[in-house]
């Protein structure tokens, strides 16, 4: 990185950011609280406030939003006359899913390889100590030149739209001109990018009743029908031969026509065991960022321990559907549900339910920002041109954002490259990426203010 105030007041940053990170990351802060203590949540809140006020932030709040989570907002006044940037993050993560699976505990942030492991350390909570390594960078070199306010969510892993409400309801408390998602990632390590679309997203629940109550296999099997073999053949109807999403009434033949995304870079950023094909058709940028995209999230059934010879009476899994820009998750989710009640066999009797959803998004990137954004890339970046890809995963902030702010720039970045493995066992983040990145949010503030 080429030598710069900014660069170098980050740099000497880094050290007090590691400490910061390890102690959000230890709040066990799933917005899932069936499985998680709200205190956790609610503890990672009140640090994201005190560090807030402890950068002179006013007007600090925890929000209480309508799904029973909270948001953490904070504003940070800026010279008079200038504009206002919102910087979002979201504190709240994914379950570790398979605690064994993990090499180190996954609330406790651990260096290995020269990465930074913890549930979440990309996926947001980087994001956020992101925000406060360029805001203390500025505020060392001459200050703040914009209003900045902050944002951090408490429930966007799990889609349930309080945040999305709560600025509904509340349209002034985050007009900006400008607004920084830091919840996206690079390309790859070292190569920056900035986010142009993100897919929308819908979950269904579907639930598969044939018997009044479970039966002798011996007994009965051959004849009465199998709710768990019912459900697994509607689900199987979602796919095509080759993999490809086949939801009736929903086109899948969208094609990507920025970054290029080559097949076995895609199969060593997905860890694809040797000789499993890739599912689908097209290009993957096609697939991951044009195309809809199925996936059965999971199923309640008998665990193979512990199972009794018996016909199931009932089953029900979780699917999601992600969909491109210019596809209404609204319509998705009804194509998804016709399509699960259409192919349920034998007369069962089958019932679905949606419990999240997210409109799809595309960013304006002609716009001032992303030149000022693109500048400073260039600065943190040294030899490497910002990039444009598309994410496969879903923000539903974004949209309600750019509906109630049709005038504010829209820019998505982060610390969520392919080898963060966010939502998976052994998340990580890059401290290089998140020093580069830093420095970049810095500059474009400062490139921005004076645009």
């Amino acid at each position: 990185m080429s030598s710069n105030p900014v660069a170098e007041t980050v740099a000497s940053l880094m050290p007090r950011a590691r400490a910061e990170l390890a102690e959000l990351v230890a709040f066990q802060s799933v917005a899932d609280f069936d499985q998680y203590p709200k205190s956790e949540s609610e503890g990672a809140a009140n640090w994201i406030a005190d560090a807030l006020r402890a950068e002179g932030f006013t007007d600090v709040a925890l929000l209480d939003t309508p799904d029973g989570t909270q948001s953490v907002y904070g504003h940070l006044p800026g010279p008079e006359g200038a504009r206002t940037v919102l910087l979002y993050a979201h504190y709240d993560v994914q379950p570790p899913l398979d605690e064994a699976g993990w090499t180190s505990p996954p609330f406790e942030l651990t260096d290995r390889d020269g990465r930074w492991y913890g549930r979440g350390a990309a996926d947001c909570k980087g994001g956020l100590i992101m925000h406060l390594l360029a805001l203390r960078a500025l505020k060392a070199d001459g200050g703040v030149p914009v209003n900045v306010k902050v944002i951090a969510e408490g429930s966007e892993e799990q889609g349930t739209g309080g945040l999305e409400r709560y600025a509904e309801e509340h349209p002034e408390l985050l007009t900006a001109d400008t607004i920084v998602i830091g919840d996206t990632g690079n390309f790859r390590v070292g190569l920056p990018t900035v986010t142009s679309t993100l897919r929308g997203m819908t979950m269904v629940r579907i639930q598969v009743d044939t018997l009044e109550g479970n039966l002798h296999s011996g007994q009965f099997g051959g004849a009465a029908p199998d709710a768990l073999a019912a459900l697994i053949r509607v689900l199987d109807s979602l796919r095509a031969e080759d993999g490809s999403t086949a939801v009736d009434g929903l086109a899948g033949d969208s094609v990507w026509d920025g970054l290029a995304y080559e097949e076995e870079q895609f199969r060593k950023d997905a860890k694809v065991l040797d000789g499993v094909e890739l599912i689908g058709s097209g290009t993957v940028a096609d697939r991951i960022w044009a195309r809809p995209a199925v996936t059965v999230l999971g199923i309640d059934c008998p665990p193979v321990v512990g199972a009794t010879p018996s016909v199931q009476a009932g089953a029900r899994a979780l699917v999601s559907l992600r969909v491109p820009p210019g596809v209404d998750a609204g319509e998705a989710t009804k194509l998804l549900q016709a399509h699960l009640e259409a192919h349920t066999p034998w007369g069962a009797r089958v019932s679905t339910e949606q419990i999240g959803q997210g409109q799809a998004f595309r960013a304006d990137t002609t716009s001032p920002a992303y030149r000022a954004m693109a500048d400073a890339m260039a600065v943190a970046y040294p030899g490497q041109d910002m990039q444009y890809a598309g994410q496969g995963g879903s923000i539903p902030l974004c949209n309600t954002l750019a509906a109630l702010y049709p005038q504010a720039e829209i820019l998505l970045i982060g610390l969520s490259e392919p080898e963060a493995q966010i939502h998976a066992v052994n998340e990580s983040v890059s401290p290089e990426e998140l020093e580069r990145l830093s420095v970049a949010e810095a500059l474009f503030l400062r490139n921005y203010a004076g645009s």
